[in-house]
């Protein structure tokens, strides 16, 4: 068990591999080549569940008060928080 107080790096990670994993459902749903939808679907939903599990714990870091650099937040996280900005602006 990891004892250890996370850190702002420890976010920086997350946030990193959350974006990787963007990339990778993007390029599942894209590029990949599946024998079946069947096949494509099931793919594309254990990276979903993985990347869901990293979310979950990046929030949660996030609101035990870790510090993060907006610069280093996945995109997908920036393009929720600017859609969420424009809609209080309208």
């Amino acid at each position: 068990m990891d004892s250890r107080l996370p850190t702002k790096y420890d976010l920086r990670d997350l946030h990193r591999e959350i974006d990787l994993y963007d990339r990778k459902i993007a390029a599942c749903e894209s590029f990949e080549k599946f024998d079946s939808d069947s096949a494509r679907s099931s793919s594309r939903q254990k990276l979903v569940t993985k990347r869901e599990r990293l979310v979950k714990s990046a929030r949660l870091m996030e609101s035990q008060g870790v510090e993060y650099d907006p610069a280093d937040l996945p995109r997908s996280f920036r393009e929720a928080s600017a859609a969420a900005a424009g809609k209080r602006d309208a």
